[in-house]
């Protein structure tokens, strides 16, 4: 019996249970521990003992992760041993609670192949069983290991290294004049405690980053990982999240801001009625709109009509732009990093791939630069760009002449009424949020924004009967993004997204996974999620698992429900 009791992305912290047993991960199993849980090594093989059940490990005829010679899944007590080279679509049985993978340590030093190997070994597993890795891990990879998908490791590198004088601790390895086996074991337990610690608060990522500087191959491994990986960890990536910090070159490929990069360049629609493009900085305050320096931006840019014209876009690292009205969603709303004045190569090329992709979709006339020093990043992107800092962005003067640029640059536009600006500005956030199809039937002609930014509602007017008003959605600063009514939730049924179908039962409080039938494999932990049954809209919530856990997952919540009905 397996419950998933906190995620972050891949990694999770479960509690396995067999009879009267339970271990939580990540776990580390020691090797001639006595009792019902360890590894005993004798003159034919191992054995693997989980909460009473045991299975042999190595058989006579050994295989290796570099012969290229598949094995046939073996299972014994409820545990399976899958032995590398796995391609990811070997068939475990059902009443398979625990998958074993052996010789783990084959590829050990090889990063692309230990990569790889992870990844099908977890796709073999599912969601649904706990992986364990035999020979791998140390205090200095296993952050990395849990980060990819690992339930459980051993003690079995560490003792071997520390018999051999090399003590291991999660900043490295370091030479020693002594056994320092049980020393580095100690060391794998404290770095598991931390794992899930941070796993619990939802920052895994930042640990790994930390670790990977451990050594070269641990860098690689990671920069192998998330190019390479990037659908896997993405399948599990949040769409909420909680703040989190960039701190190294490698944090620039977290999966999240990945997604937000490339949904950006997919989804993302430019407000048609924006004219003049103005560029802004950062801030260390998240959202931005909710920062001293963004207010003052503010009594320079809305001092008049004109203000609707003008599209508002933060240039930032590590996500490139954030048009305005997407600065309380996630990532944008979460992220820290040093700000020392110094540009990477990849933060600028970041930056200046999507901001002409920007300029593309747009129908912008006219681009007002209120950089400052940072107008460099920007510099040659197009014509005629006004610059209007004077030292400091928020010094007087430099805020007059954001005031006279953007009324020089409106000068003969007529202005949007802040009605259609209000519309509009929805129709972008609902764009990225679901794609502009699902946009486009939610803002048809009958449908309308009420409230200010980030505090909005959707309401659709019944066109022959206009005092009648049904509410699609509405938007908050606490999730950032728009949560559906059931009303809303029939639209994006009707189009077959966002799905979540349910057996037939009575459905009260959340919705648990035992309880789905089938799920949209496109659904992320965070987003609107629709039950269906029978092809009546039963209810709407947020998705707790990503769609394809909903599937294989017999325990656990599947849908927290908002509204059902």
């Amino acid at each position: 019996m397996l419950d998933v009791v906190s995620r972050s992305q891949r990694g999770r912290v479960c509690e396995y249970r067999k009879g009267d047993g339970c271990i939580r991960t990540p776990f580390v199993l020691k090797t001639g521990a006595a009792g019902d849980t360890g590894i005993t090594a004798g003159d034919d093989g191992r054995t693997v003992r989980i909460l009473g059940s045991s299975v042999d490990v190595d058989p006579r005829l050994l295989t290796s992760a570099a012969s290229g010679i598949p094995a046939q899944p073996r299972t014994r007590d409820g545990i399976t041993v899958l032995r590398l080279p796995v391609s990811g679509d070997e068939i475990v049985p059902d009443d398979s609670e625990v998958v074993v993978v052996p010789n783990a340590f084959d590829v050990k030093g090889d990063f692309r192949r230990m990569v790889d190997q992870v990844m099908k070994a977890r796709k073999a597993a599912g969601f649904g069983r706990v992986l364990v890795m035999l020979g791998i891990a140390e205090p200095a990879n296993l952050a990395l290991l849990s980060y990819m998908g690992v339930d459980v490791v051993d003690d079995s590198f560490c003792r071997a290294a520390g018999i051999n004088g090399v003590s291991l601790i999660p900043e490295g390895n370091v030479a020693s004049d002594e056994d320092c086996s049980e020393d580095n074991v100690s060391e794998l337990d404290r770095e598991a405690a931390k794992v899930a610690r941070f796993i619990g608060a939802g920052r895994l990522r930042e640990l790994v980053d930390q670790r990977s500087f451990s050594s070269a191959d641990e860098v690689a491994a990671l920069r192998i990982f998330d190019a390479e990986g990037y659908g896997y960890q993405e399948e599990c990536c949040s769409t909420t999240g909680c703040r989190f910090s960039c701190n190294t070159v490698q944090a620039l490929r977290r999966p999240d801001i990945a997604r937000y990069q490339k949904v950006l360049s997919e989804r993302y629609v430019v407000p048609s009625h924006k004219k003049v493009l103005l560029l802004l900085p950062c801030s260390a305050k998240k959202p931005y709109h909710t920062s001293k320096t963004h207010k003052l931006f503010a009594s320079a840019i809305h001092t008049a009509s004109h203000d609707t014209l003008v599209h508002e876009v933060i240039v930032t690292s590590p996500l490139g732009i954030v048009p305005r009205e997407l600065d309380a969603m996630y990532p944008a709303n979460s992220y820290d990093i040093p700000v020392t004045g110094e540009w990477k190569c990849e933060e600028k090329a970041t930056i200046r791939r999507m901001l002409k992709e920007l300029l593309e979709k747009g129908h912008y006339e006219k681009v007002v630069c209120h950089l400052g020093e940072d107008a460099e990043l920007v510099e040659g992107l197009c014509d005629g760009m006004v610059e209007t800092v004077v030292g400091d962005p928020v010094s007087p003067k430099s805020l007059e002449n954001l005031d006279k640029a953007l009324r020089d640059a409106t000068k003969g536009m007529e202005p949007v009424d802040y009605l259609v600006d209000r519309r509009e500005a929805i129709r972008s956030v609902l764009s990225f949020q679901f794609g502009k199809d699902v946009a486009d039937a939610i803002m048809d002609e009958n449908t309308y924004g009420i409230g200010k930014f980030p505090y909005w509602k959707v309401f659709r007017e019944d066109p022959e009967n206009r005092q009648k008003k049904t509410q699609l959605c509405m938007m908050s600063p606490e999730r950032g993004m728009f949560s559906l009514t059931m009303d809303g939730a029939e639209i994006i049924a009707g189009m077959g997204r966002n799905i979540v179908e349910m057996q037939d039962f009575e459905l009260k409080g959340s919705l648990f996974a035992v309880g789905v039938d089938k799920a949209d494999h496109g659904l992320r932990i965070g987003d609107e999620a629709i039950v269906v049954c029978g092809g009546k809209v039963r209810g709407v919530g947020v998705a707790a698992m990503c769609g394809a856990e909903m599937e294989q997952m017999k325990r656990g919540i599947a849908v927290k429900m908002r509204h059902s009905g």
